[in-house]
């Protein structure tokens, strides 16, 4: 009966992860087919226009200096509380799964609850790496940002910081989805069954957010034409 558990857990944590391992296979091949269909890539591609446009703006040092220090402690927050998960979790589960690879060298045989503290420390660590690598990003391009627009030096660094926003936004992206990735792991560690439910769940929630405003919901109008069609005309126009 033990084995036949262990079996089943194995089982359902294998569905997980090919749940979760598909979803993002898919969504890479999406991607690529179609950017502007997908939200981490057409937001990747508003940052970089973000740059550009700010660019050669006079007197915009402080507004872009002010934008991405918003984007620094966005990733901040991910990062911090991801470590302070982290540190929670190798408090608590720390001795226990020692123990069991101790007995999983000697004795043989791995139970399905150390793979998934094991795991649940490894996408915490995961999500803390990405974040604060976004802050390292984001840390570099505001010294760009704030050089003075039309310096020789800001023109010589500028392909640098665009590709550091660009960069920035896409690991915060990854240490905010591998925080989220919690979810089916402490599930199974409650219940192998309940994981990939969650799993489910968790793709259901990242195909939500995957998907730019505008293919969400398409009553927001957030084109600058609709904008203009439903402005009032003009007397004699």
């Amino acid at each position: 009966m033990a084995r036949m558990n262990d079996a089943l857990a194995w089982s359902l944590l294998a569905a997980s992860v090919l749940i979760f391992g598909g979803y993002e296979a898919a969504m890479l091949a999406r991607g690529r087919r179609s950017p502007d269909r997908l939200a981490r890539y057409a937001h990747a591609r508003m940052r970089v226009a973000w740059v550009m446009a700010m660019r050669d703006v006079p007197d915009s040092e402080i507004v872009a200096v002010q934008a991405l220090r918003n984007s620094l402690m966005s990733a901040t927050i991910v990062a911090s509380t991801a470590a302070l998960a982290l540190m929670g979790t190798v408090s608590l589960a720390g001795s226990s799964f020692a123990s069991d690879i101790a007995r999983f060298y000697s004795q043989g045989g791995l139970a399905i609850r150390p793979v998934l503290e094991g795991l649940l420390m490894s996408v915490l660590f995961a999500s803390y790496v990405c974040s604060s690598n976004a802050m390292r990003y984001f840390n570099h391009a505001t010294f760009v940002m704030a050089m003075p627009v039309g310096s020789a030096q800001r023109a010589e660094w500028m392909p640098l910081a665009t590709d550091y926003v660009e960069r920035g936004g896409i690991l915060y992206s990854w240490g905010l989805r591998c925080f989220l990735m919690i979810a089916p792991v402490v599930a199974g560690i409650v219940n192998p069954l309940l994981m990939p439910v969650m799993t489910l769940l968790l793709v259901g929630v990242l195909w939500y957010f995957d998907r730019p405003a505008s293919l969400r919901s398409p009553q927001m109008r957030t084109r600058a034409g609709d904008r203009r069609s439903d402005a009032p005309a003009v007397p004699g126009q």
